[in-house]
């Protein structure tokens, strides 16, 4: 009941929710099993809830798809590093940035299916994805993405798994169970443009190895170093993979070329002002009231939300009757 209480009052937004007294139950004291104790029942009042949305059916959408690789402190001394590294405490800014700002992030379960038509978009969406596999993601970018409850996309080379400063194979089913998705990055990252015979080993084994490890479909890919072709974009497609992205700037993404898709680099040392400019423009948005006594069942919650929830039409109030 505490939990159904805590889950409430965060979606409500309003505080915890007043408890109510029930005759007719008790509970038994966890300290003296024979003593009865007066149970908690809470009632509960459902009220529509006003949110803005980016409406399904458009062919094209803004959505800045963030790159970023190691979230550590590094030398300045080691420029590739350097480039490559935010540190944790420009991380918890941007991240403070987007949700003070109305940022949405969603992975590619949602992307995809905003852009096939199923269901609609959260105003201002953002993916997150993180290149390569690297530990820190698990120490020190998980902890803070939970912090602020968004999803998150995991890029990882297979070959590389349990390797020092790497994921584990455990670390990665842990993720996945905790909501971040997981897309291959290929066996040993590297350059497919020039892997000859070795183009569908890299493309095959990592998805068949991850998709093992998960126990369900892996479908989203990320070009090593965002060297792709034409040849090496069809081979992705025809390993069954459903997208693809690149490290080409750009925010504007469509079904057609979801095998190129487009992403906004996160760099090393940027200042917080560079990274809001380079999100693009915001996507129109549709105020919409949604009604929820059809979409639930009666009674309160019984099951916790998502760490990572999907951000799709069906979102509710609930907030407890005066």
């Amino acid at each position: 009941m505490v939990a159904l209480a805590a889950v409430c009052a965060l979606r409500a937004g309003d505080g915890p929710p007043r408890p109510v007294l029930a005759q007719a139950e008790s509970v038994a004291s966890l300290g003296n099993p024979s003593a009865a104790i007066p149970a908690m029942r809470q009632e509960w009042e459902i009220y529509p809830v006003q949110r803005l949305i980016v409406p399904a059916g458009r062919q094209l959408i803004n959505v800045p798809i963030l790159m970023y690789h190691y979230i550590q402190f590094a030398d300045p001394r080691d420029k590739l590093g350097w480039n490559l590294s935010v540190n944790p405490w420009d991380f918890q800014a941007q991240l403070d940035w987007l949700a003070g700002n109305g940022y949405h992030p969603i992975d590619f379960n949602d992307l995809r299916g905003y852009l096939q038509g199923w269901w609609d978009l959260p105003a201002n969406p953002v993916v997150l994805t993180f290149d390569d596999g690297y530990r820190d993601f698990y120490t020190t970018a998980w902890p803070i993405l939970r912090e602020h409850r968004f999803k998150a996309v995991s890029y990882v080379v297979t070959g590389f798994l349990g390797g020092p400063n790497y994921l584990s194979a455990e670390m990665v089913r842990e993720l996945d169970r905790g909501g971040v998705q997981i897309g291959s990055h290929t066996v040993g990252h590297v350059d497919l443009t020039k892997a000859g015979g070795g183009l569908w080993y890299q493309l095959a084994e990592s998805r068949s190895y991850l998709e093992g490890l998960l126990g369900h479909p892996v479908v989203d890919f990320c070009y090593p170093s965002g060297k792709v072709s034409a040849y090496v974009a069809n081979a992705v497609a025809a390993a069954g993979y459903q997208t693809a992205t690149t490290t080409v700037y750009g925010t504007r993404h469509g079904w057609g070329d979801r095998y190129l898709w487009t992403r906004v680099r996160v760099s090393g040392g940027q200042s917080l002002a560079d990274f809001t400019r380079q999100l693009g423009p915001s996507e129109p948005t549709l105020s919409v009231t949604f009604n929820p006594v059809e979409d639930l069942p009666a009674g309160p919650p019984t099951t916790l939300p998502r760490i990572f929830p999907l951000l799709a039409p069906r979102v509710v109030a609930l907030q407890p009757r005066s």
